[in-house]
């Protein structure tokens, strides 16, 4: 029980590290900028081209957990720990800090030592650039600070 955990934690961590260099370096590359541009221009009704990257994503995960079932129950906490990252990326990217729930809270600095409404700023500042270059803090629950994030938006040396 306690590999398994051990294991789906794992999963979460490396789908963030992944996640950072993913966003970085494709979605702000050339080639998927065309699907996530959709995400730094405003965009008519609920959904936006970016999400597709979520739903190809899930089916990863559904890929893995049926692997998991058939061959290797490691296959299947991965796939675990893979989906409640996905759980997580949409209570707090798209819930947090884009809004995209029925109700508008937005995070006080004393909750959670104020890692969340850190995780609001960072996010916003990538928000800044509209462009594929230029963009800082690529994490979706990982922030940097945002006075780093501000020194480096405005060009100088962090």
């Amino acid at each position: 029980m306690i590999i398994n955990i051990l294991i789906t934690v794992a999963a979460i961590i490396g789908m963030e590290v992944f996640a950072i260099l993913f966003h970085k370096y494709w979605m702000h590359g050339k080639r998927g900028w065309k699907w996530h541009e959709s995400h730094h221009v405003p965009t008519q009704g609920k959904f936006e081209t970016n999400d597709l990257y979520g739903v190809a994503f899930s089916f990863i995960a559904a890929g893995l957990f049926i692997a998991g079932s058939l061959w290797s129950p490691v296959l299947w906490y991965i796939a675990l720990g893979f989906t409640i990252y996905g759980v997580l990326y949409g209570i707090v990217h798209d819930g947090l800090v884009h809004q995209r729930w029925p109700f508008h809270y937005t995070p006080s600095k004393k909750l959670l030592w104020g890692y969340p409404h850190r995780l609001v700023l960072a996010h916003r500042m990538h928000h800044h650039v509209t462009t594929r270059e230029g963009a800082v803090s690529f994490g979706f629950l990982w922030a940097e600070k945002p006075e780093a994030l501000k020194a480096e938006l405005k060009g100088e040396k962090v």
